[in-house]
């Protein structure tokens, strides 16, 4: 992240960004509503934004308030989270009832479950005191990271496995497929795909990324978790790797 020079704002004698006197939009299914500073916007079951009659959706869950020279989002509710994300993805957080965060990014994207159903809302800052800066990905081909090098087929594992979150901003961990899925969506055999995600994560350990081997993190599934929140949260791997599922590679 870097301090963006066209949307830079004031700042507190702390140095902390602020935002005083900027507003914000809240959109969700199409639907667009302006919170002027100052202003308090609730969303739940039966409050300014009413997201659905749910009845495993509190009546008023989150909290979009400003304080401090920020804009904050509260969790007001008892029982359920939410997760906000950067609308790309890069950096996301868990907000536990209770708990509030700051909204820093130009996008924000907050998504919680209620029962079986999920949600999906968007928060524009009109002043962000930062915006990305993001390098060009090479979709198709090896990659560099650090001093390792990828062949086609390790991203292609790679993506297979960080598919959910890759197509579907705020997107949780838990939705990452098994490893047998995934073999079958690259149309591997499972002992080909457990061959390459071994050779994948022992790369990785070699390059000092910790969770991929030995001790307790060695476990298929949390193997599988750490790799798909290393890569996307690194940028291994981004949206623009999606049509590598779809290629055949001779080797």
């Amino acid at each position: 992240m870097s301090l963006g020079q066209d949307q830079e704002a004031p700042r507190r004698p702390d140095g902390a960004p602020d935002a005083t006197g900027a507003a914000v939009s809240v959109e969700y299914c199409g639907e667009w509503y302006r919170v002027a500073w100052g202003d308090v916007f609730e969303v739940g079951r039966e409050a300014d934004l009413t997201i659905d009659e749910n009845p495993f959706l509190h009546r008023r869950f989150l909290r979009l308030s400003s304080d401090a020279g920020l804009w904050w989002l509260e969790n007001i509710g008892a029982r359920i989270s939410a997760t906000v994300c950067d609308v790309g993805g890069g950096v996301q957080s868990w907000l536990p009832p209770g708990a509030r965060l700051p909204l820093v990014f130009p996008v924000s994207t907050v998504t919680f479950l209620a029962g079986p159903t999920s949600y999906e809302f968007d928060v524009y800052l009109e002043t962000s005191p930062y915006r990305e800066v993001r390098t060009a990905v090479e979709a198709v081909g090896a990659t560099t990271v650090g001093e390792a090098r990828w062949t086609t087929s390790q991203l292609q594992l790679i993506v297979a496995l960080a598919e959910p979150l890759l197509r579907r901003t705020g997107s949780g961990l838990s939705e990452i497929p098994s490893s047998a899925a995934a073999a079958r969506r690259l149309g591997w055999t499972l002992t080909r795909f457990n061959r390459k995600l071994d050779n994948v994560c022992d790369k990785l350990d070699r390059h000092g990324v910790k969770g991929l081997r030995g001790g307790p993190a060695g476990h298929a599934t949390s193997r599988r978790i750490r790799l798909v929140e290393y890569a996307v949260t690194s940028r291994l791997v981004t949206a623009a790797h999606l049509g590598l599922l779809d290629l055949e590679v001779d080797e």
